[in-house]
């Protein structure tokens, strides 16, 4: 898969931030299965992934939720935590409220939960269960002291080394759940609490597979403050582009190029 970010886009094309492209093969003979747009396959992996986390993770009767950033992921991510929790109220905030007010009016017009947009972030996330950060941001835009007993926060928006969302202090002092080890610690939030001192790779509690697999436990008490941080994996990549080739072939959809054909 080959993913590029840009960031204005939307503003200056009308066009997603996220741009690219998925090329399906088969593992056996490395033959070419598929060539896919990778913007909903990636929108929709990654909400998938914080759904799994919040499964295993947040609190049983979490209801109130906090969606920080307003683009395309953040709908998403409340459509997958809906599978897995009952929530009935969603603060949103952006620091575009254009964008804030778009993702509003698509939740209110395809959801039955309460939403509230917020000019700002701190009072939501004190009264918020859940917290999603989906956002290009380059400093942490959670605090330490903002984060009540009890929250889970998948943090999704670090995907590079130079993206934050964190407070280093609040990843040091949360029980932290990765997608992949290694790969948190080079360029999620966990990269810069590691940076700061305050953790190392190995601090990491579990990563989620191993919570799926029955490894390590998952949330094991009502006061925990759980982060899952969120990098994306090549495995996610593969599994939803192999279920949407599937399901394309089964349903005649897509154009088929035969590349046995000289002609």
């Amino acid at each position: 898969k080959t993913n590029a970010n840009f960031p204005r886009n939307r503003t200056n094309h009308g066009l997603p931030t996220i741009q690219g492209m998925i090329a399906l093969f088969d593992a056996d003979r490395g033959y070419p299965l598929a060539l896919m747009d990778s913007i909903e396959i990636t929108r929709l992996r990654t909400a998938a992934a914080s759904a799994v986390a919040a499964k295993y993770l947040a609190r049983e009767d979490a209801r109130t939720l906090t969606l920080l950033g307003c683009g395309d992921q953040a709908l998403a991510q409340l459509q997958a935590l809906l599978r897995v929790r009952q929530l009935e109220r969603v603060f949103l905030h952006d620091v575009n409220p254009e964008q804030s007010q778009r993702l509003s009016r698509h939740i209110k017009a395809s959801e039955s939960v309460e939403v509230e947009i917020v000019a700002m972030p701190e009072p939501a996330i004190r009264d918020s269960e859940i917290c999603v950060t989906c956002t290009p941001a380059r400093h942490h835009i959670i605090e330490n002291n903002w984060v009540q007993p009890g929250t889970f926060i998948a943090a999704v928006g670090a995907d590079s080394e130079d993206k934050c969302e964190i407070d280093p202090q609040l990843m040091a002092g949360s029980k932290v759940v990765a997608d992949i080890r290694a790969q948190c610690a080079a360029i999620g939030d966990l990269h810069h609490a590691i940076a700061a001192g305050l953790m190392q790779a190995s601090d990491i509690h579990a990563e989620l597979g191993e919570i799926v697999a029955g490894r390590k436990p998952g949330r094991t008490s009502s006061r925990e403050i759980i982060v899952f941080d969120s990098t994306g994996t090549a495995l996610q990549d593969v599994a939803a582009a192999a279920r949407v080739y599937s399901e394309a072939r089964r349903r005649g959809a897509g154009i088929t190029v035969n590349l046995n054909d000289s002609g």
